[in-house]
């Protein structure tokens, strides 16, 4: 009994499997470094990561904390990351005039690559393992708030002492849900421009349509440039400034990649949720995936219907529309994987093995963990009471109508400025509001907010309701109700409707008139609502889960102590590896490794603006001028998969192949696997990148901007 019981557990264990992990580099000596040689790999750990020489990790970067991922490719601080991690940054310098989302952007100098405000890139220096430092001033009696504070200032603490003694940043991270500590030291870059991106045809081709998909054929990849002072340390944005000279760059290798070749990814992945237990897995499928999707179903059809009635109103709204269905088509796909893929009961299964395992030791053990699964089982039932509102707060009206969190973010400053008699402050808020209304057209708001508000008033449950539905319900003229109206009167009457408006305010403001503009009166009220009513219970379901979880991962590392364990993504640098692998989604289905350019022309569709292809990108294909590009058929790749475990957050990633050459850049995970944040897939888990030279051959075929390549290290060929 025994026997078949280990066996059991060990069949459900969440320590890695083949493939599987997001590893810190600074363990990977001890942890995977065989098992990553066995697998092909010809490097050793300390060219991935050292802290006494330079290595790999020295030309991986963190885009704006951790946002997306980007790796640095010549001795001249040249950045190669994705499309769409740079489509904001794109959109921004973008007019009617000047429209690079449509026509692409190359600066064929550096005197013409475009600054960025409020981009970073941060790259790693070192990794300092702090649990011991931590536990020394945590009370393990005390209160979550209690740890919490203690952690911060710890945090504050060792923040002080790095930038006391050097130009770094740190950041201190938790790991295996609070059971230790790591200190990230950083060297963070505040000067990085735009040097190059294709069309949205190329970056972007497939559009929603190919999202998360397989077979794929998008040229997702954009080039920055980091700049420095002329000490080649960290400096806000001047003309002085120089192209930073890295520790390292990438070398390119124009070979390829075949079939179980080893690759392996290094970025920075955003969150996963491993741990997640099967209570957490009921409630994603019943309340919080649905109603995520139906919220962002309606904002993508009041945007669509807006932006397709002129190019301007388009670019305008390009990017916030991908921002809203990247996840929209995500968490339709996680529900589709966890149910399919039978993830509930593969939880519920690892539960059992683990409460078995519990009782089959002695007293100290269950008095241990005999609480644990009842406690984190009370926590989302107490969360199931209140998570429709919450998520409604966050999705239909902080990321909802844009007048409402725009005069929620503007309100204390305003008033201070006011009581205060700032006049440059008020002329400065009325500066930083041009940027907001650059990207604003007032009649898609009017629309969002009249939807979004009709969805909550029917979605959350009345005794939930704030008191501004009260208003709506006893408007006159027999307009109960009338949301289109409610909304058309808040946007006749409020500061906050249109540029003018706002700039006519701040030049004679008035404290009353703030406080009773309409929008702001809205989001006062929910807010408010929410904070009186509904705050206490989200933090008491916060700290009993924050507790829990804990202690749950500790249980299962305690079970499995003779496996190799990973944390949860909390972008941090991570490295995951793995091999080139074709797959078979379905029965009688087969998807090969690669794609290429031929895909591109067999989708094309004029009239499908996800499917159109630049005219000269047909003409090279009819010419067949691949050059160097080519594969050894004669064909030019255009992305490749491989088994490498990654989430948002990768993005931009690096891959390399076993010899630490770049082969590709990660952009996207497939549609079979959506349910891989919660449980990675054997089988049919799949990271897609674009191949290395599909972007070559687009930055110096298409672009004719071959003076980039000329600055990029191209490895020498390894084929015999």
């Amino acid at each position: 009994m025994r026997i078949l019981l280990l066996i059991f557990i060990f069949s459900v264990s969440v320590s890695s499997r083949a493939d599987e992990g997001m590893w810190l580099p600074n363990l990977i000596n001890i942890m995977n470094i065989d098992d990553m040689q066995s697998k092909g790999l010809s490097l050793s750990a300390e060219d991935i990561y050292n802290v006494n020489k330079s290595s790999l990790k020295d030309a991986v970067v963190a885009l704006s904390w951790g946002s997306c991922t980007g790796e640095i490719i010549s001795k001249e601080g040249l950045l190669l990351t994705n499309h769409h991690c740079a489509d904001d940054l794109i959109q921004f310098h973008s007019t009617t005039e000047k429209d690079y989302l449509k026509n692409g952007f190359w600066a064929m100098n550096k005197s013409e690559e475009l600054a960025n405000e409020n981009l970073t890139a941060s790259i790693l220096v070192r990794i300092e393992n702090v649990t011991e430092r931590v536990f020394s001033k945590i009370n393990t009696s005390g209160t979550e708030d209690d740890r919490r504070k203690k952690i911060r200032a710890v945090a504050n603490e060792i923040s002080n002492e790095i930038s006391d003694t050097s130009h770094y940043t740190s950041r201190l991270r938790s790991f295996y849900g609070g059971n230790e500590f790591y200190l990230f030291i950083y060297e963070t870059f505040l000067d990085v421009r735009l040097v190059g991106a294709p069309p949205s045809s190329i970056g972007k081709f497939g559009g929603d349509t190919d999202n998360w998909m397989w077979p794929r054929h998008t040229g997702d990849f954009t080039l920055l440039r980091i700049y420095a002072d002329t000490n080649n340390k960290p400096a806000k944005y001047s003309k002085e400034n120089v192209p930073y000279k890295p520790k390292y760059h990438f070398k390119i290798q124009l070979d390829g990649v075949e079939n179980n070749d080893f690759t392996m990814v290094y970025g920075f992945p955003g969150s996963t949720d491993r741990y997640l237990t099967s209570f957490g897995v009921i409630q994603a499928l019943k309340l919080k995936n649905k109603t995520i999707i139906n919220i962002r179903s309606k904002k993508l059809e009041i945007m669509k219907e807006g932006m397709d009635k002129n190019r301007e109103t388009y670019l305008k709204y390009a990017t916030k529309y991908s921002s809203v269905s990247n996840y929209w088509k995500y968490y339709i796909g996680q529900n589709r994987g966890l149910r399919k893929l039978k993830v509930l009961e593969k939880k519920k299964n690892q539960e059992k093995s683990l409460k078995k395992w519990i009782h089959s030791g002695g007293d100290i053990k269950v008095e241990k963990y005999k609480n644990v699964l009842p406690s984190i089982e009370n926590a989302y039932k107490k969360n199931e009471a209140i998570l429709v509102s919450r998520t409604y707060l966050n999705e239909a009206i902080f990321r909802g109508p844009e007048i409402l969190y725009f005069s929620y973010s503007m309100q204390r400053e305003i008033k201070k400025a006011i009581e205060s008699r700032n006049t440059d402050l008020l002329d400065e808020l009325d500066k930083r509001a041009v940027n907001y209304y650059k990207n604003y057209d007032e009649s898609i708001d009017e629309k969002m907010l009249s939807a979004m508000l009709e969805m909550y008033y029917y979605n959350v449950p009345e005794y939930q309701h704030p008191s501004i539905f009260k208003k709506i319900k006893n408007q006159p003229f027999s307009r109960s109700l009338d949301f289109d109206y409610f909304a058309s009167q808040v946007f006749k009457k409020s500061i906050y409707s249109n540029q003018n408006k706002f700039s006519k305010f701040i030049k004679t403001p008035s404290l009353y008139k703030l406080s009773s503009d309409p929008a702001y009166q809205i989001i006062e009220s929910i807010y408010s609502y929410y904070t009186n009513n509904i705050s206490q219970t989200r933090k008491e379901v916060r700290d009993e889960l924050s507790k829990n979880n804990r202690i749950f991962i500790s249980a299962l590392k305690e079970m499995n102590s003779s496996n190799q364990f990973y944390s949860n993504a909390n972008s941090t640098l991570r490295l995951s590896y793995g091999n080139v692998k074709d797959y078979v989604p379905s029965d009688a289905v087969h998807y090969d490794y690669y794609t290429t350019i031929t895909g591109i022309i067999e989708k094309e569709d004029s009239t499908n603006e996800e499917f159109v292809v630049p005219k000269k990108l047909i003409d090279l294909y009819n010419d067949k001028n691949f050059g160097r590009y080519a594969d050894s058929d004669g064909n030019l790749r255009v992305n490749f998969i491989d088994n490498n475990d990654i989430t948002g957050g990768n993005s931009g990633s690096p891959v390399l192949n076993a010899y630490g050459e770049l082969v590709g850049t990660a952009f996207d995970g497939n549609w079979e696997a959506m349910s891989g944040d919660i449980v990675y897939e054997q089988g049919l888990q799949r990271c897609i990148s674009v191949d290395i030279r599909y972007i070559l051959f687009i930055i110096d075929k298409y672009a004719d901007a071959g003076y980039l390549i000329d600055e990029m290290t191209i490895a020498e060929t390894r084929k015999q």
